[in-house]
């Protein structure tokens, strides 16, 4: 086989690892995504900052998840932050910034 037919692609692991998004973010799914980002919570550790709840590297895949749909929702990383500083994983999801603010 040629080296120009070659083609790297990415592994397959890689693609599992990531929990698909929503098609559209609906309000449970945006209360999911606080759970997550918050139960999910980083916590320093002598082997380096981990995931509070089941102890991955962190972020672990269902932060990462929790993230986005709350990104994708319109919230701004200060805003994510900010719920995961207070700790309730029963927080109300805060309004969404409209474009530009």
């Amino acid at each position: 086989m040629s080296r120009s037919a070659v083609r790297s692609a990415q592994p397959a692991g890689d693609v599992l690892r990531e929990i698909p998004l929503p098609p559209y973010v609906t309000g449970e799914d945006a209360q999911f995504a606080v759970r997550a980002v918050v139960v999910h919570a980083p916590r320093r550790w002598s082997g380096g900052t981990v995931c509070r709840n089941d102890a991955n590297p962190f972020p672990c895949r269902l932060h990462r998840w929790g993230r986005r749909v709350l990104a994708l929702r319109g919230l701004p990383p200060a805003a994510i932050d900010a719920l995961i500083e207070r700790g309730d994983p029963a927080a109300p999801v805060p309004p969404a910034l409209p474009p530009g603010a």
